[in-house]
């Protein structure tokens, strides 16, 4: 190869070469900072709780420090307005129940209360569970999932629902003063067995080491074919 090939070769190369490197950094930093945040995560799962955020505290939200914290609220049930989105849990395939909490003061707090079987959907056939009159409630602040979930999308005329859409359900259902989360209930029984909470998955996806070993595995390829061709593709002057 000559030389002035072998220069453009290494021109064109060594900013690919840098640039993998760079995502294999990239891809390491990822990793440090989701390892803090599962950390985080874990510490509020399994601390005290502590009385969910009210009416003032809604707008200072922050996923990263907020979601999943373990929390506690008072009111009362509008099992009138209960809302069933679909669900595939370690139970098996079902609804979710997402049921209002109305506060003292008014304010409302989408509550879900766990997983019901198909053949449990109908509130008739949970009468036992539909408890009355002032309720605390103890689980985790979790976000709104709007929109509903990859390749299926809420249908709030019809009444489906494939996510824990806050803002859509709160709309369909005629709420007003409505939380920005919702909680998902601990494991307390309810009474009749349903429905059944305690059943929230915390789990992160962590890949980042194999994108970055993937990132750095490309980038000495790059560098060792580089080299190879410099050192052997030459002619004799």
């Amino acid at each position: 190869m000559p030389r002035r090939s072998r220069i453009v070769l290494l021109a064109l190369s060594l900013p690919l070469i840098v640039g993998l490197l760079g995502l294999g950094i990239w891809q390491v930093e990822r990793r440090a900072w989701k390892l803090d945040l599962i950390e985080h995560v874990d510490q509020r799962v399994h601390a005290p709780a502590v009385p969910a955020p009210g009416p003032s505290e809604w707008s200072l939200l922050d996923p990263t420090d907020d979601e999943y914290r373990h929390v506690r609220l008072t009111g009362t049930f509008l099992h009138d307005r209960e809302t069933l989105v679909q669900a595939l849990t370690t139970l098996g395939g079902g609804f979710w129940v997402l049921t209002p909490l109305q506060a003292p003061d008014g304010s409302v707090t989408l509550v879900n209360r766990g997983f019901v079987p198909t053949e449990r959907r109908d509130p008739a056939s949970r009468p036992d569970g539909q408890v009355q009159g002032t309720q605390t409630i103890e689980g985790l602040l979790r976000l709104s999932e709007p929109g509903g979930r990859v390749l299926r999308a809420n249908e709030p005329e019809a009444d489906r629902w494939f996510s824990r859409d806050i803002g859509a359900i709160a709309a369909r259902r005629g709420l007003e003063r409505v939380a920005p989360f919702f909680v998902d209930a601990d494991a307390a029984s309810n009474p009749g067995g349903a429905p059944v909470g305690g059943l929230t998955v915390v789990q992160f996806n962590n890949n980042h080491l194999v994108y970055a070993l993937t990132w750095f595995a490309l980038a000495l390829m790059l560098t060792a074919a580089v080299v190879y061709a410099w050192r052997h593709d030459r002619k004799p002057a």
